[in-house]
């Protein structure tokens, strides 16, 4: 009898010397994704949904799950998502939205749930000026001023001395003129109509018609996607025979096969990646823009590579780059981790991604320079790299 509980008893020590050797599985990092898979940011959506298949599913030997939900363009269900991740699903890290209403609107809920979020949408306002929410937001597109500089720069130096804008009636409209007054009076650039439109208008004609009244010596459309060709096609229609702007809004194919011929000489500024085959060597882009297209294509078809799937792209990039940092400080699941993962993110320095380099900081969630854009013209129905 004696033997047999000697025996027994080592046996449950030896039990509890393995389970203290092995320890609980660690649970798996997930990645929360909602974006504009359908609705008028549908072709803005859509590869960013397809890129995130392309994503690695181990970082640093622990695996990684996504989950991705679609917010049909509409700010309250993107809400309605990113409430879901977080407090369902418990995500590690938020990666979203498309477009900048539904990106402001999911905010509140990174700050409050202490999730880092990382945004796909263009406009400053996401991640400026840094608070106790921003803290917890970061953003892969360029900021709009960095483009809008750009598109000031060119149309000065082709002669542009008046222009006439219309943007979206919403938060990316307002964000882009706000910051390309600031560009064009730098530039001695004078605007002489503002309007707006909405993404599912199916006219524009009244606006179009005021603009034109005043005569400017170019146009910029300040959309997104596929709806930014309805005010183009509408001016070329009424007969407009000035300079035509777009912003990177509308970098990619869809949009071309919407505008046609209507979008011929078009310049836009734009990230390395939507002309990676025609960059310098020198550019430090470059390879990792190519690095992704070719991933993109061998998975969906050539040429079907959009700049809005490689913000994707270079979100994967951050957290990639960040995730070993963070599992050091905390495990997956755990308020430690996100916060860790948040540091890490902040603390980006010198990433190559396919839009640029990333460097963060405490006060720059945005982290891209000049290197993050180049000038863009629609020349027989692609796009053609040009200089500033």
């Amino acid at each position: 009898m004696k033997s047999a509980l000697r025996w027994i008893s080592a046996a449950l020590v030896a039990t509890g010397l393995s389970a203290a050797y092995s320890g609980p599985a660690a649970a798996d990092v997930k990645i929360g994704v909602t974006v504009s898979a359908t609705g008028p940011a549908a072709s803005l959506g859509i590869p960013e949904k397809n890129t995130t298949t392309l994503l690695p599913k181990e970082i640093a030997g622990q695996k990684v799950d996504y989950i991705v939900l679609d917010d049909a363009t509409d700010s309250t269900q993107a809400v309605k998502n990113a409430r879901k991740l977080t407090s369902e699903d418990h995500i590690d890290a938020l990666i979203g939205s498309t477009v900048v209403p539904n990106s402001l609107a999911m905010i509140d809920i990174a700050s409050e749930t202490q999730t880092p979020m990382i945004s796909l949408a263009a406009a400053a306002a996401i991640v400026e000026p840094m608070d106790a929410k921003r803290a917890w937001v970061f953003k892969t597109p360029q900021n709009d001023i960095l483009m809008a500089t750009a598109i000031a720069r060119h149309m000065a130096s082709h002669g542009v001395k008046t222009v006439a804008f219309i943007g979206f009636a919403d938060a990316y409209g307002e964000s882009w003129f706000k910051e390309f007054s600031r560009a064009a009076e730098l530039a001695k650039i004078r605007i002489v109509a503002s309007e707006r439109f909405a993404r599912n208008d199916t006219s524009v004609t009244g606006q179009v018609l005021k603009m034109m009244v005043q005569n400017p010596d170019a146009v910029l459309i300040a959309g997104a996607g596929t709806p930014a060709a309805l005010p183009q096609k509408t001016l070329r229609e009424r007969g407009y025979k000035g300079k035509y702007y777009q912003t990177h809004g509308v970098a990619n194919n869809d949009f071309l096969r919407v505008c046609g011929k209507d979008c011929e000489g078009t310049y836009l500024p734009a990230g390395p990646l939507l002309v990676a085959d025609q960059l310098p060597d020198s550019n430090p882009a470059k390879q990792p823009a190519l690095t992704y297209k070719h991933a993109y294509e061998a998975a969906f078809g050539p040429g079907s590579v959009s700049t809005f799937g490689g913000h994707m792209w270079d979100a994967g990039l951050l957290l990639q780059r960040a995730i070993p940092t963070a599992l050091k400080k905390g495990q997956p699941g755990t308020p430690a981790f996100r916060e860790a993962l948040r540091a890490a993110l902040e603390n980006t320095k010198d990433l190559p991604a396919s839009q640029g380099i990333f460097n963060m900081s405490v006060n720059d969630h945005a982290g891209l320079d000049q290197r993050a854009r180049v000038m863009v013209q629609i020349v027989d129905g692609k796009w053609k790299l040009v200089s500033d």
